[in-house]
Formats: structure tokens, sequence, C-alpha cells
């Protein structure tokens, strides 16, 4: 079963400026501490859309974008150093495996065999580990100019690593072309089998990471009829309940802020918020889907994320706990900004009926997730 695909997003204008792409710029961002150089990559389309990707953790540093005036502001949380990241990482703009959300108890079996993962969320396995590929230096392969100028990045995961099995090559390659779409490509292969899921974590606040403006009130579509509710470690319980008549439902445009203290549903309580997996198709597809669709009035910035992948996490970052100071200066608070993440289902690897995660030499793994941006003409109101 496909998911709700014939979503009305509403009428959005593209970004208006017109100019030719800049050609990439290659700079050295820092040192790690063993004197390893990290690098910086800049992006720039040639209308007011700018973005900066670092070699530690194959991260989106910057993401800057006009509103509907065309003034520009960088949309994504982040820090001005190395220092930052090393310090406070919180999985600022990162790619993230080798198995990207939880794992229950960090275990799974696999032809039989019985894996035991590093642990890092109580008893969990989350985003590949202690030490997962957001906290490795990726080398930078290839960068491109043109019309759509891009950077690709390798990482090179050893058999073993983190407890996962196989030496697994990964590539990421950002794009960034003329339709005001940034574009995340995930590749891995394997030398023995073993198991994969990749996403991008990068956090939004569409009126800018250092406006002070919480996303509550930013106006959210996810085109799925169920999600995948959680025990109290956040761990699927197996279900795919429909979202009809729950704080879950967005297949409508709603306001995040309007259900996310509603204490009255366990799921909310569990999450702190939002904290949850939506089905948005059965399995990957061939091509990217829409996969949420978040709008800020105040700013008219529209960000539309499609994906090949089945699921989609909402985070409505629950946990920012304002001890990591941004690039701004300002303090990242609870709701301060959100991560959409595309990716198979959290646990798939202990849920059968979710699926398959597993990777075999010879097979490739894909996830290309694409970010269009746009403008809403005016300022909208929006009710449930």
């Amino acid at each position: 079963m496909r998911g709700v695909g014939a979503v009305a997003l509403g009428a959005c204008a593209a970004i208006p400026v017109a100019a030719q792409a800049a050609e990439p710029v290659r700079t050295v961002f820092g040192t790690l501490p063993d004197g390893r150089t990290v690098e910086e990559v800049t992006l720039t389309n040639g209308r007011g859309v700018t973005a900066r990707v670092i070699s530690w953790g194959a991260l989106l540093r910057t993401l800057e974008v006009p509103d509907r005036a065309g003034k520009p502001a960088d949309i994504v949380l982040g820090y001005d150093d190395l220092a930052g990241y090393l310090a406070k990482p919180n999985y600022f703009g990162v790619s993230v495996g080798r198995y990207a959300n939880r794992i229950r108890g960090g275990r799974f079996t696999l032809d039989g065999r019985t894996y035991t993962l590093a642990t890092n969320d109580g008893s969990n396995a989350l985003h590949g580990g202690t030490a997962g590929f957001d906290k490795r230096l990726w080398t930078i392969t290839e960068v491109k100019g043109g019309a759509a100028p891009s950077v690709s990045l390798r990482y090179v995961s050893p058999d073993g690593e983190e407890g996962y099995p196989g030496t697994l090559t990964v590539t990421a390659t950002y794009a960034l072309d003329d339709t005001d779409t940034l574009s995340v490509t995930y590749q891995a292969t394997t030398d023995k089998p073993t198991i994969v899921n990749l996403t991008n974590h990068s956090f939004f606040n569409l009126a800018g990471e250092g406006s002070g403006r919480s996303i509550l009130g930013n106006v959210l579509t996810i085109p799925a009829e169920r999600y995948t509710p959680v025990d109290a470690t956040l761990i699927p319980t197996g279900e795919h309940v429909p979202v009809a008549g729950t704080p879950f439902d967005f297949r409508t445009p709603t306001v995040i802020g309007d259900r996310i203290r509603d204490g009255r549903d366990i799921q909310i309580v569990r999450g702190r918020g939002y904290d949850h997996n939506w089905v948005v198709t059965d399995a990957p597809t061939t091509e990217p889907h829409l996969v949420a669709r978040v709008e800020d009035p105040e700013s008219g910035r529209i960000l539309e994320v499609a994906s090949n992948q089945p699921g989609v996490q909402f985070y409505a970052g629950n946990f920012l706990d304002a001890t990591a100071v941004g690039k701004s200066g300002l303090a990242y608070r609870q709701s301060d900004a959100l991560a959409i993440e595309p990716e198979l289902f959290p646990d798939t690897p202990n849920q059968p009926a979710f699926g398959s995660a597993r990777l075999d030499p010879g097979k490739t793994y894909r996830n290309v997730i694409t970010y269009r941006f746009s403008t809403s003409a005016a300022h909208r109101t929006h009710t449930k």
C-alpha cells in the first residue's frame, strides 16, 4: 500500500532570485586533535541558496535560504567551529549510520548469528553507536561545479566497527540545483552480509537558527495513514497504527504545536512530544516520493522533503536542553528546530513485519533525499 501521496500542498512560489551558480569553494574548516584536517565545501546555486558541508560526519553545517522578501537566513542548527561539533555534537546536520534510529537492546540476528552493538541510548543502539558515521572523518572524493554544484564524500567502515558485520563503503553526495533543491544521496556496498540504514539528521528552523523562534508555529504535512507507536524506551512495538483521530494525523496541513503537549496520549508522553516514525510506504520505492512538507507562515519559507525510503522520523527537538550554543550565540532549547529523517523503520532488523535492512555483497544500498525550498505568497492561517 502506498501512503497518501495525493496531498493538497497549497500554493507556493519559487524563490524569486535568478543568477548563475557559483563554483564550489573548498577550504580548511579545522583540525582534529590527532592532526587530521577537516575540510568545508561551499555550494551556491546563484539564486540565494548556499549550503556548506564539512568532512567531519559528512554534515550540513549551514543552509542559507531566502524568505518571501528575498532575505536569506541560515535555517539549520550547528556551530561556527569544529570544537563545537566535537564537544556537543547533538547530531546537528550529520550523516547517520551504520543504522539510523534505534535498535532494541543493541542486538540483532543475521543468518543465525547474533551481533552485539555499542549501546548509547539506555539499553538500545542509536544512530550507529557511540562512534557512528557522524563522528568519523570522511574523505572528499569529488567537487563539481556547473548548474548543480556538488560534493561527494566517502567513508569506509571496517568489519566489526561498533559491532556491525562487514566492511561497508559509503558515499554521500550533496548537490544544489537551480530549482532550489538540495539533494543528499547515500550509497553503500559491503563485502559480507550486514544491515544498513542511512539518513541525514539536519535540524531545521525555517525562521532562521538565530531567530529565537520555535518550530511550534510551523505547519506540517506528512502524507501517511499510519505510524509506528513506541514503548517506554522509544522502540517500536511492531504495530502500524492508523493516525486518524490521534495527534499523529498530519495528512492535512496542521500546526505542530496544536497537539504536541497532549498529555492524554501516551505516545506524546513517551516521546516528550513527537519522536516517531510514520509509514509513508510499505517498502523502499524506485523514485523519491514526498515524505513531509513544512511551512513557516511568518517567513514564508516552505520545505518539501522527498525520499525513496518507506519511513520518516519526525523529531521536534524534544531533547534540546539549552546546553548547546549555536552559530548565532543562542542556546538551542526544546522545539527550537525539527528533524525530518527519511529512512527504514526503527528496529527493522528485529521486526520481520517491517521488511528488511539487509545488504548483501554485490548489491547497493541507496537513499536519495531531496530538500526543495520555496516561499508562500502570503501569511495563511492553518487549522485542523
